[in-house]
């Protein structure tokens, strides 16, 4: 009676174990308000049919409208096929946890014999891992840690995904903006090939001139169909951010970027929060204390790996029957459990110490990040607020002079021409603005590069040949 007590005990504390279930949002808390709170953004996680039919409606509603900064964050995270994998590895990690709730099953072993004189036995076990029962809040904290780890991890994807869409539409606009003034400035090209030609036919000037020109236009052309190329490359790269599988180019993105603000972000203390904020900081810190409790665990089973008790039925051949109960126990004779220990140790040690490299390199990042930023807006700035429009006072200085038959045609295209490539490299400076800013935001949070800045097309040169009146 007391081993079947015993055995009775076992089972409801199985059941009990068994009642741990699955939540309902499969983990996904945390990163939902991740989403909301540094996006304005939702996330959902893609598993029935009818989940699939309302994301669609509502991607292909945001893109039915003319795109933002928001907007395409918006659709990447909702539509982006590599996020659904992500939260699937969030399910498997959620099942683990699960799992490490629960008891082993039970064993039943039957075993039934006759002897040389024909006499019958029978004999039936039913044995429970109660070393397994020892050892679960052990291991359920550590599996919860991993479980935590897999959140944190789930959180960097998501705002590495939403981060990837900001660069990609930066890019892409930008690009756009650029592909537009290079088109002004190869039909200013053409327009000065077309009178040099004219004038060496009228004998006005030597033919050098005009094959200059030409040479000049042919040139344009080409860094015209270089802008070109970029800008479609851009907008490919968009549309895989958005898992968009149609062709990109029916985009609405606007004709130009946002404008530049006129401060920036101050960076006291960016370093100190940065590590209160950053995923890859958060994970080693869970790796650390999984280690940990990785290390109690092995040392408290390093003796006993093997616990099973459960009651036990015999039958004789003679119609006795006997009841009692079996334990197994592995008894440590040759493997005392010091090489598991070891290897603990060492894994605990190991994340000590990827844990305090990746504080060295967040700090760093967090520092170099922000110094690109600052530069990137102090470039930007000069471009807006002095080379630009000094190139702009020259053009209409030598408009008046042009009117005043001051100066010929071929000056006024030519400053022209300056003005335009002015211009483009100001788009440049304004676009690559937004990727730093983007990837601060990065650094801030700790999801690592967001890819190489797309630079402005190969400024075009100063227009040759001589001028006429």
């Amino acid at each position: 009676m007391s081993a079947m007590r015993l055995g009775a005990a076992a089972v409801a504390t199985a059941a009990l174990a068994g009642c741990a279930g699955f939540s309902a949002d499969g983990g996904l808390d945390g990163p939902r308000r991740l989403a909301r709170e540094q996006f304005n953004a939702e996330l959902k996680w893609v598993r029935t049919e009818a989940e699939r039919a309302s994301v669609a409606a509502e991607v292909q509603r945001l893109l039915s409208q003319p795109l933002s900064a928001d907007s395409v964050v918006r659709v990447a995270l909702l539509n982006n096929p590599g996020l659904q994998a992500t939260y699937a590895r969030l399910g498997i990690a959620q099942a683990d946890l699960v799992q490490a709730g629960r008891l082993p099953n039970p064993v039943l072993s039957a075993t039934r014999a006759r002897s040389d004189g024909g006499e019958r036995s029978r004999e039936s076990t039913l044995l429970f891992d109660f070393g397994a029962l020892v050892t679960m809040p052990l291991a359920v904290q550590m599996e919860q840690r991993r479980f935590s780890a897999a959140q944190a991890s789930v959180s960097r994807e998501v705002a590495r995904t939403a981060l990837a869409a900001r660069v990609a539409y930066v890019q892409a606009v930008g690009a756009g903006e650029q592909a537009r003034l290079m088109a002004q400035f190869t039909d200013s090209a053409r327009v000065s090939r077309e009178l040099a030609e004219r004038m060496v036919q009228a004998g006005n000037w030597p033919k050098i001139n005009a094959i200059r020109h030409q040479l000049f236009h042919a040139e344009t052309l080409a860094r015209y169909a270089e802008s070109m190329k970029a800008e479609n490359a851009a907008r490919e790269q968009l549309a895989r951010i958005l898992g968009i599988e149609r062709s990109p180019r029916g985009l609405k993105l606007p004709q130009a970027l946002a404008e530049i603000p006129d401060a920036t972000v101050p960076g006291e203390e960016l370093e100190a929060i940065a590590m209160t904020r950053r995923f890859d900081v958060a994970a080693a810190r869970f790796n650390v204390e999984g280690a940990a409790k990785a290390l109690g665990l092995t040392k408290t089973t390093r003796f006993v790996s093997l616990l099973e008790f459960g009651p036990t039925r015999a039958r004789e051949g003679n119609g006795e029957r006997a009841r009692g109960y079996e334990i197994e126990l592995q008894v440590p004779l040759f493997d005392w459990g010091s090489a598991r220990v070891a290897k603990a140790e060492s894994l605990y040690m190991q994340a000590l110490a990827e844990a305090a490299t990746v504080a060295v390199d967040a700090r760093s990042e967090v520092r170099e990040s922000y110094h690109a930023y600052r530069s990137a807006h102090d470039i930007a700035r000069h471009f807006r607020d002095e080379l630009v429009p000094l190139r702009r006072l020259i053009r209409d200085e030598q408009l008046k002079r042009y009117n005043g038959m001051l100066i010929g045609v071929f000056e006024l295209v030519s400053d022209a021409r300056e003005l335009v490539n002015a211009t483009i490299a100001a788009i440049g400076a304004q676009r690559d603005f937004w990727l730093a800013d983007a990837q601060m935001q990065a650094a801030m949070l700790g999801v690592g590069a967001l890819g190489a800045q797309a630079g402005a097309p190969p400024a075009p040169a100063s227009g040759g040949g001589g001028g006429g009146h």
